[in-house]
């Protein structure tokens, strides 16, 4: 049944308490189908990823326009906030038939560090020169059965980055790194690996960097026909998920620390199937200068 022992993957807890005791009062075992679930719900096929890599190419260019058309606007003095970088992807959105759950995540220097941040239409911040941007955009193609591509980039209004940002960026890049090769050997060795195993390799990269105090969620999501799929999360920080990373599945590696000035992330999707382990679109490892 859809149940978790102690709700440790709350995802798949939404059987309730009294039907599991009714369940159990007949003489019946419950069991959790957090593992079955994903294996019906979670796979992709050959035409799911070929569209998720469509998407990818997609979205990584608007994400590339978005920062060139803050470059533009920083540099010539025009006044341009967060919200209107925001409907300005969200129309790009549109032009490349491409649609999503949410408008995406523009912030800019202290908003950098709200991880759901959300722009407001009215009293967004400015963007200017000396400004630290982070952008998280999300989509999918608008067809039957299309899966996302999510990830996030940060850009920096000048061309000298103060040197704590490039300290934390750089720690957050070496910790997607571990995770992506963590994933790698273990598919390379045909090892069963756990979500919160992945977790507890980034997240412990960090805490060797000493950035425990500004690590504020897990790793990464599951990657479906929804934005969070109903895989394997690479959770052991928000809760402990056990479930197996199968093959043909996708998650997102998105190692962040939330300063109190400013927040960082680096976020790309990884697609694993019986042979390997695919990041499915471009990778930042510095921040942007723009």
């Amino acid at each position: 049944m859809q149940y978790s022992p102690r709700c440790s993957v709350p995802y798949v807890a939404n059987v309730d308490a009294g039907t599991v005791e009714l369940i159990r009062s007949l003489g019946v075992e419950v069991v959790s189908s957090a593992e079955l679930i994903q294996v019906f719900e979670g796979t992709w096929t050959t035409a799911q990823l070929e569209m998720h890599l469509e998407t990818g190419r997609r979205v990584d260019g608007i994400r590339a326009a978005a920062f060139e058309k803050i470059r533009r606007a920083t540099l010539a003095g025009e006044l341009l906030d967060e919200y209107a970088v925001q409907q300005f992807v969200m129309k790009c959105f549109a032009d490349q038939r491409l649609v999503t759950n949410h408008p995406p995540i523009v912030g800019v220097n202290v908003n950098s560090a709200d991880s759901h941040y959300s722009p407001p239409a009215v009293g967004s911040v400015p963007i200017r020169r000396g400004d630290l941007v982070l952008l998280d955009l999300w989509a999918k193609l608008n067809e039957p059965e299309a899966v996302f591509y999510d990830v996030t980039w940060m850009a920096y209004c000048g061309e000298d980055v103060p040197p704590p940002i490039v300290k934390a960026f750089a720690a957050v890049v070496g910790a997607r790194e571990r995770g992506i090769e963590f994933v790698r050997s273990a598919v390379a060795q045909g090892r069963m690996l756990r979500g919160y195993e992945v977790d507890d390799a980034v997240s412990g990269f960090l805490r060797g960097q000493g950035m425990d105090p500004y690590i504020r969620h897990r790793t990464g999501h599951s990657i479906g026909r929804e934005v969070h799929g109903v895989g394997a999360n690479m959770d052991n920080t928000e809760t402990h998920d056990t479930r197996p990373i199968i093959p043909r599945t996708c998650f997102s590696i998105e190692p962040a620390l939330y300063l109190p000035e400013f927040g960082v992330r680096t976020e790309i999707n990884l697609f694993v199937d019986e042979h390997g382990a695919q990041v499915t679109g471009e990778m930042q490892h510095e921040v942007l200068r723009i």
